[in-house]
């Protein structure tokens, strides 16, 4: 029930916010249009459209809310979480074309220039735009971060980085009026270049997210320090944090627990970290695997330490874990996290060669594992 509250506050904050952001910049589009055209500035007319790119964004961003909510199905078990990002993608698009297409109409303008006619009250609105701008920017910003808004965050951002671009508008007017030197097309280009920046930086952003990312270190810090404050827990390994969605994240991992452990105590561990993790983070962990650890007797902690020695003389051996030791059968087996550019295959038989070396009586399996965070 907490959890449902939660998620309509969320949605509430994320359209509330989004129709101050339409109104907020409509209402700029149209002054600054105005003021463009009256004034022949195609600076002016660019900030305009700007703004009118916005104001679509954050209707783009409340039908993708809307959307994101839809009940799971058989279709799509894991709901439709991830429809937020793709209207991220849309809204990037949208700034890139809109920056494309100023750069596009500026360009012309140097090649055939108009000069400006600036007012005096033109300048005043304009000035009193940049300072809306930046509210509206920092509002947006801290909403979005607030309730994890991938869309509202952008949107934010997106609207800072028009204050400063409006502000160059106005500075390129002044100097016009006090020099004569009309330098409006050329800002134009400059805010056509801001704006292209902003939406591929936005739109790398949520290709990272939908491609999937390396976990986030505070989160995967705090999830495995609440497993590992568990009672029995030896360690906890290989987190996998899998994004459906702001809101909805799923998890595995590997959790190293007392050889003398029974399936009962295991059934109980895993049931009280799952509603723990979920409780202190609301990610749901899915899946605990389960590593053995030698308790039985000395010669097997011995054994492993002088293997975690050999692994660590290795700069591209970022971590053993998952050690375990059969003694009376000759077996071992451990985990490995090798280092991003180094070559697994090569380490693995490097490791496995010294293990061998080592113990020769010994049947030795080594597993690779990538750096999760």
């Amino acid at each position: 029930m907490a959890k449902n509250c939660n998620e309509e506050n969320r949605n509430k904050v994320i359209v509330k916010t989004s129709v101050v952001g339409i109104v907020t910049n409509v209402i700029l589009a149209s002054v600054k249009a105005v003021i463009g055209l009256m004034a022949n500035s195609i600076a002016v007319v660019l900030d305009a459209v700007n703004n009118l790119s916005d104001a679509l964004s954050s209707i783009i961003t409340i039908v993708g809310n809307k959307l994101s909510r839809k009940l799971p199905n058989e279709k799509h078990p894991l709901g439709y979480g991830r429809i937020e990002y793709l209207t991220a993608m849309v809204i990037a698009s949208i700034v890139i074309y809109a920056g494309i297409t100023s750069c596009v109409e500026s360009v012309k303008k140097i090649i055939h220039p108009e000069e400006a006619d600036y007012s005096t009250v033109s300048l005043v609105i304009i000035a009193i735009a940049v300072v809306v701008k930046v509210v509206l920017g920092r509002y947006v910003k801290s909403q979005g971060e607030r309730v994890n808004s991938g869309s509202l965050i952008a949107s934010g951002s997106d609207a800072l980085f028009d204050a400063i671009l409006s502000l160059s508008v106005l500075a390129s007017a002044l100097i016009f009026i006090f020099t004569g030197l009309s330098l409006e097309a050329y800002v134009g280009v400059l805010i056509s270049i801001f704006i292209i920046k902003a939406g591929f930086e936005m739109l790398k952003d949520t290709v990272s997210d939908l491609l999937g990312k390396k976990n986030d270190n505070e989160l995967t810090k705090q999830i495995k320090s609440l497993i590992r404050s568990e009672e029995g827990v030896h360690g906890a390994y290989d987190l996998v944090i899998n994004d459906y969605g702001p809101e909805k994240k799923l998890a595995s991992v590997h959790v190293e627990l007392p050889d003398s452990m029974t399936v009962a105590d295991l059934d109980s561990l895993t049931r009280k970290l799952e509603k723990k993790v979920y409780r202190e983070t609301g990610v749901i962990l899915t899946a605990i695997g389960v590593y053995s650890y030698n308790t039985q007797n000395d010669e097997s902690a011995k054994i492993r330490d002088t293997i975690l020695d050999k692994v660590k003389s290795h700069d591209w051996a970022l971590q053993m874990h998952g050690f375990y030791v059969d003694i009376e059968a000759k077996e071992m087996r451990f985990d490995v996290v090798i280092k991003f550019g180094a070559n697994a295959q090569e380490a693995l038989e490097t490791i496995k060669s010294e293990a061998a070396e080592l113990y020769p009586d010994f049947t030795i399996q080594v597993s690779p594992d990538i750096d999760l965070g």
